[in-house]
């Protein structure tokens, strides 16, 4: 009996320190304000002295749980008139919970950074160099350890890796500019916080358009002569283009910057390694599939572009090389892609499969998910929803930007605000316009 409570006491304190440290695991999240992508590159509050004092807080807050967790499961409550006893281990079903979640800790703590914060400050490239300087590749947050091996191997790549990352977030937010999730970043290095953590379809579109923001960007650096290991494209002339017509000019390297994407970009979910038929090997598969799919997008939009040739502009030779499609094209498409995405789950197999087996098995091409979306309507620091109090809707409309929707049924509030526009313009000789500035006072609303 004399063991049996020292026993039970030592329990409720290893229940009660699980609980404080569960708690301060969840402390670690980001509470930084909203911003805009414009915004964000401009703020001069993002400065390197910030950016390294957040880091070290950061990793104090990290050091002091798992010191904490470390201490604890070490050290039983036992009174000094029991010490010369045996002492009473941990029971095996504490032991393994503390151990889980310290683990889960450490996995939120390392999904915390993505290479999507290259996109938040220019990246160095090599003719800017300082000599004596760290290399690039250590001083950039946010890649994994394949990531950073491959960064070394290709240092001007990474400059161009950053527009890629930015074109991405800045369409993915001109997509749902009128959806309750709005694609909001935030000025951290894990740049959409908490709710990338959830695989939702929301999750989906942000890896894919991200993905083919990367092949975007690298197939056009080639084609500029920007990087020293790819060129024009080498695409062989299409079969259905007139004999007459010539096949040249510098084409849009989409080969090399599908390849290169997929190297890059997959890296980080290739090298997790996960039980098999786990929940999260399922989230690694859903990754890749929709890394995939915004790859693939870029690359099966592009298409041959002609000039013409001639005396007056008769256009009497042309010659046509591959060219990308405008990104926004590429956005539109893989929204369609959102709008149809596939519900998946993991099988014991470690493959995914349809959660209804109704649909049509999901290609290359589509996305998928595998959690069921957060509530947008309502602030919630654990999913990482803002909620939409405070966004702008349109009362006359039904769609999703209008008010009913978009305010989640809690009304709205109604002000008056000056638009200042151009207007009268003309066309002076030569060569100018010249406009007016017009106001007008316009009515807004602003969900509750």
């Amino acid at each position: 009996m004399m063991y049996g409570s020292v026993y039970s006491n030592t329990t409720e304190v290893k229940l009660q320190m699980t609980q404080r440290a569960m708690e301060r695991c969840m402390v670690i999240k980001d509470t930084s304000k909203i911003m805009s992508l414009d915004n964000w590159e401009n703020s001069s509050a993002l400065n390197r002295n910030r950016e390294d004092w957040k880091k070290d807080q950061f990793k104090k807050r990290n050091d002091d749980l798992l010191g904490t967790l470390s201490w604890k499961l070490s050290v039983p409550n036992i009174s000094p008139r029991h010490r010369s006893g045996a002492t009473p281990r941990m029971p095996g079903m504490l032991l393994l919970f503390s151990t889980a979640l310290l683990s889960s800790c450490v996995q939120l703590l390392a999904e915390a950074n993505s290479w999507w914060s290259l996109a938040m400050n220019p990246v160095q490239r090599p003719e800017m160099f300082i000599i004596g300087a760290q290399p690039v590749c250590s001083q950039l947050p946010g890649l994994s350890p394949g990531q950073r091996k491959l960064c070394q191997l290709y240092q001007e790549h990474m400059a161009y890796i950053g527009e890629g990352a930015k074109t991405g977030i800045k369409e993915c937010q001109y997509q749902f500019r009128q959806r309750r999730w709005n694609c909001s970043t935030v000025d951290n290095t894990s740049v959409f916080g908490r709710v990338m953590q959830i695989g939702s379809r929301e999750t989906a579109f942000t890896y894919a358009v991200s993905a083919a923001g990367v092949v975007n960007a690298i197939s056009r650096a080639c084609r500029e002569g920007e990087l020293s290991t790819c060129g024009c494209s080498r695409t062989s002339r299409p079969k259905d283009l007139p004999r007459d017509w010539l096949w040249g000019g510098c084409g849009d390297n989409v080969e090399y910057g599908y390849r290169f994407a997929k190297e890059f970009v997959d890296a980080r979910e290739r090298e997790k390694n996960f039980a098999k038929g786990s929940e999260e090997q399922g989230r690694v598969l859903m990754n890749l599939q929709n890394n995939e799919a915004g790859r693939r997008a870029v690359y099966k939009m592009a298409d041959v572009a002609c000039k013409c040739h001639g005396v007056s502009g008769s256009c009497s030779l042309k010659t046509c090389w591959l060219q990308l499609a405008e990104f926004r094209k590429v956005g539109d498409q893989l929204k369609e892609k959102y709008d149809s995405a596939a519900a998946m789950r993991i099988t014991r197999k470690g493959k995914l499969e349809l959660v209804n087996s109704r649909f049509n098995q999901p290609t290359p091409e589509d996305l998928v998910y595998v959690d069921p979306s957060p509530d947008y309507c309502f602030r919630n620091e654990t999913t990482g929803s803002l909620g939409t109090q405070g966004r702008l809707c349109n009362k006359t409309s039904e769609g999703t930007d209008g008010c009913e929707l978009m305010c989640c049924g809690r009304g709205y509030d109604q002000f008056k605000s000056i638009q200042v526009e151009r207007c009268h313009c003309k066309f002076h000789w030569c060569c100018f316009v010249k406009c007016k500035k017009c106001t007008e006072i316009v009515d807004q609303y602003v969900c509750k």
